[in-house]
């Protein structure tokens, strides 16, 4: 059993959530197309915090969302996670952030594939079975009209996330169901963290690095 503090910045959504035996008990979060996360991630921290009533101390771990997504996002992310690890002397936890998005979809009937924005025609995306198991690995890929057939034909398919908009304009299969409006959010970090936890499944704070999946190009 553990208290643990968990960071979702990999998109425009600044999550923040407070997870108590993988229950999330506390969470603050704003969708901002600015990506102001540099200045608010830090106060949703102390909000988080001070409505559950429980100080940094008492914290036995962070978790923090590892990519996909935004190259600024999960530096930021990242950054405040491995600082807080560091002075209140606690480990850091990993969560990967298809994973969590997957958990979304409270559906089991179909296959689920989180699908994040990659600018262009591209997205990060993955597969999962219904029971959330990663069924095929993540990847960047340019989507098309033949994009997820061989998953389409067998049953029903939840897309989720932010680059569902782009294969909802390509992709008319009757089994295809889209959730685009959906963003990670550290709301379903707590349970995945306390796995993790129990299972002392710990990054080294001093080496651990964003899983960016590509390389960041200036725009």
């Amino acid at each position: 059993m553990a208290t643990i503090l968990c960071i979702e910045t990999t998109t425009t959504n600044c999550s923040v959530a407070l997870s108590v035996e993988g229950i999330v008990v506390s969470l603050k979060e704003e969708n901002d197309k600015n990506y102001s996360h540099a200045e608010k991630l830090h106060l949703f921290i102390e909000e988080v915090l001070v409505k559950s009533e429980i100080t940094k101390d008492k914290l036995d771990a962070i978790a923090v969302s590892k990519g996909p997504g935004s190259y600024t996002g999960l530096r930021i992310g990242v950054s405040a996670a491995k600082g807080l690890c560091f002075a209140l002397e606690i480990p850091l936890i990993s969560i990967p952030t298809l994973e969590a998005l997957a958990y979304q979809v409270k559906n089991t009937d179909g296959t689920i594939v989180p699908m994040l924005d990659a600018r262009r025609l591209e997205v990060y995306s993955a597969v999962f079975s219904k029971d959330k198991i990663q069924i095929r690995d993540t990847r960047a890929e340019v989507l098309d009209d033949h994009s997820f057939t061989n998953y389409l034909i067998e049953h029903t398919i939840y897309f989720i996330g932010n680059g569902v908009e782009k294969f909802k304009s390509i992709c008319k299969h009757s089994n295809a169901i889209f959730m685009d409006q959906n963003l990670p959010s550290s709301n379903e970090m707590g349970i995945l963290a306390e796995n993790k936890y129990q299972n002392n499944e710990f990054e080294d704070v001093a080496y651990f690095e964003p899983y960016y999946l590509k390389d960041f190009i200036a725009g």
